[in-house]
């Protein structure tokens, strides 16, 4: 479908010298994987990451999941537009979650987007870009169903340490609160031996760190007939040489099962640290939200694994507001958060989202109360944080260090890192101690703990032993092949995407 482009300023000449780009990512991870499959097409397009200049091409990949979705996406449309006009040639593009939702809206509220795809076809970006630029029309395509599986398109990756393997895409869940189902689709398996190759590629291009996604990670296998497939998924990477840390985000309790928790376990290369969403404590809220579990069973999850990995760190999302949330079901999630003991938690607040069950349910709560039901429960797990930090004290811990650096790293001169159970570490190095690079490994002990970070500081360099790696060669070499200068434990990169490494935030508001 082609709509025209009422503005004489997208006419534009092919410029002899390349085209550059930038992604700007909203949402989950598997938008931010996404966004690196976006990257890898238009590199291999001819496209260059932008380097600070203003691009030629800008990307939003987008998510449908909060209320200010639509506010956030259009703003910044808003504050192109000028920049647009003023640069002739220059060209914008929207994807993912709300470009599948919204569609043709996208163009008639900002006609100077020149591409409009959805969730299932982000491999037609380039020829999008391409006939938008030729035929001087807004070009929109939206498919029902998937086109290519994601993880065959290129990549451009934002980490050479660290990086997302996609396992599945959709969901067969039916939460009334999500809209990911009907914009993602039904859940879709790759083949075991696909997505091993694509891990082994990774390591064989220096990554010691994968994350496997999926909406529902557990119930991988489904299509294929295997409901152990998950857990002898995890169990294969663990065969895989170099491949130091595997992580997964995000399972779902109600399919569970002990033999991913065996498999966690026993797989040396399996982290300690487990995403579980758990989302009200209150089992009628849960009966309301289709969740299909209790929180009787989200504990006695918590219990099993913690009864097999005693030092594993599980985080968690909650949302606070639903339609129909009383205060005696708020205070049952206080109840749970409380005997669970979470590292860390996603906390939101109820949005309504228009096609979804739940925002056709009676009893929607006012602002004020959800606002002051949010703020309790963030003053709660912000302490019980606090408290599971404090007791990091004195542990020695090994750190996978990070390009991403501390907001006062110039002042405190340390750098950054990831324990074992992902946790956010900031270290310095002792006088006489080497430093390490993005993706080297340092041994410290933690010294100091807030509720959102730990500290290490050595006393000496024998309280510090620095591991380097091939994912450390592999970075000097891609600050080499961008031209840059291989500067132990500089973050100053090239990027065409503005994403980050595998994390979990504390929050968010």
């Amino acid at each position: 479908m082609s709509l025209t482009i009422p503005s004489p300023a997208a006419a534009t000449t092919l410029s002899p010298e390349p085209r550059t780009y930038q992604v700007r990512t909203f949402g989950c991870q598997m938008n931010v994987h996404d966004s690196e499959r976006m990257a890898g097409l238009l590199e291999d397009a001819g496209y260059v990451p932008a380097d600070g200049e203003i691009a030629d091409v800008v990307v939003f990949n987008t998510c449908a999941v909060r209320e200010n979705a639509d506010n956030k996406l259009y703003g910044n449309l808003g504050q192109l537009r000028q920049v647009k006009e003023a640069n002739p040639g220059m060209q914008i593009a929207v994807g993912g979650c709300l470009a599948q939702k919204d569609r043709e809206t996208i163009v008639k509220k900002a006609p100077w987007v020149d591409a409009v795809f959805g969730t299932h076809n982000v491999g037609a970006l380039p020829a999008l870009l391409s006939r938008a630029r030729h035929n001087n029309e807004a070009q929109l395509e939206i498919l029902e169903s998937l086109d290519v599986f994601p993880s065959t398109l290129p990549t451009k990756r934002d980490s050479v340490y660290s990086g997302w393997v996609s396992i599945s895409v959709g969901c067969n869940n039916t939460c009334t609160f999500c809209i990911v189902p009907s914009l993602r689709g039904k859940e879709k398996d790759r083949r075991p031996g696909e997505i091993l190759a694509e891990i082994q590629a990774l390591v064989d291009d220096g990554a010691v760190e994968v994350t496997l996604l999926g909406q529902n990670v557990n119930s991988y296998g489904v299509e294929f007939g295997d409901r152990q497939a998950f857990s002898k998924l995890l169990r294969a990477c663990g065969e895989i040489q170099g491949l130091e840390r595997v992580r997964f985000t995000s399972p779902h309790p109600a399919a569970f099962t002990d033999d991913v928790i065996d498999a966690m376990a026993e797989t040396p290369n399996v982290m300690p640290q487990l995403h579980m969403p758990l989302q009200s404590g209150s089992d009628k809220v849960l009966k309301d939200m289709r969740r299909s579990y209790r929180s009787s069973k989200f504990l006695g999850i918590l219990d099993k694994v913690r009864e097999r990995i005693p030092n594993a760190a599980i985080t968690t999302d909650i949302i606070v507001g639903f339609p129909g949330e009383t205060e005696e079901d708020f205070q049952a999630t206080l109840d749970v958060v409380e005997q669970s003991r979470f590292a860390s938690a996603f906390t939101f607040q109820y949005s309504k989202r228009p096609g979804t069950p739940a925002a056709e349910l009676p009893e929607q709560l006012p602002k004020a109360v959800v606002q002051e039901r949010f703020e309790r429960l963030t003053a709660l797990q912000d302490r019980i944080a606090a408290e599971e930090n404090a007791n990091q004290l004195g542990r020695e811990v090994e750190i996978l260090v990070t390009a991403q650096s501390g907001r006062k790293a110039g002042e405190t001169h340390r750098l950054s890192g990831r324990s074992t159970d992902q946790r956010l570490v900031h270290f310095s190095v002792p006088a006489g101690g080497e430093t390490p690079r993005p993706g080297d490994f340092v041994t410290v002990t933690i010294t100091e703990a807030a509720a959102f970070h730990l500290v290490a500081d050595p006393a000496g360099v024998q309280d510090y032993h620095l591991r380097r790696s091939r994912a450390g060669d592999a970075w000097d070499r891609s600050q080499a092949d961008s031209c840059g200068v291989p500067s132990p434990g500089s973050a100053a990169r090239k990027a065409g995407v503005s994403l980050g490494m595998p994390s979990l935030p504390v929050r968010r508001d």
